[in-house]
């Protein structure tokens, strides 16, 4: 049986539609919605700020706590999950940071982010996560291993600064 698409009639008079399984796939254009922090504190030794970055085995990369919601899950409560999930601490919120748009195994995908403040907790290996590093924001910004993430530690630190 050849393939037709879906609706259109057969050339031969009270033919049956083909089945579901010679009919192609809908294209899916959804965008997939991810949410994270950029998670900081104050240095337990020099009270300097510190980012925190995770390494995902998986991708071999360094990035921020982030990942898919689930759906129907608030961008924010998603964005704690995440980052108590990745790096074993929870999390004070601030201010909503610029998302960021890519494409990801071809289909678009955006993460809304958060400036974040650890709290507390222990960071504890994981399948997701085998690493992370607290890092000065200079330092953090040169291991991210995506430039569009670096822009983020910019933005978190123009929010410290006091308004002239």
């Amino acid at each position: 049986m050849r393939w037709r698409p879906h609706g259109t009639r057969s050339s031969a008079p009270g033919r049956r539609k083909p089945s579901a399984r010679y009919r192609r796939p809908p294209v899916t254009t959804l965008t997939i919605q991810a949410a994270g922090c950029v998670l900081w504190r104050r240095s337990p030794v020099t009270g300097a700020l510190e980012l925190c970055l995770v390494h995902r085995p998986k991708y071999d990369d360094w990035s921020w706590p982030k990942g898919k919601l689930k759906r129907g899950e608030d961008p924010l409560a998603g964005a704690l999950r995440e980052v108590a999930e990745e790096t074993g601490h929870s999390a004070a919120p601030a201010a909503e940071l610029p998302s960021t748009r890519y494409l990801a195994n071809g289909r678009p995908k955006r993460v809304r982010y958060w400036a974040a403040e650890a709290v507390s907790g222990t960071f504890a290996p994981n399948d997701e996560v085998d690493r992370i590093l607290w890092l000065p924001p200079d330092a953090a910004r040169r291991r991210l291993t995506e430039p569009r993430d670096a822009d983020l530690v910019d933005t978190l630190l123009e929010s410290f600064r006091p308004a002239p």
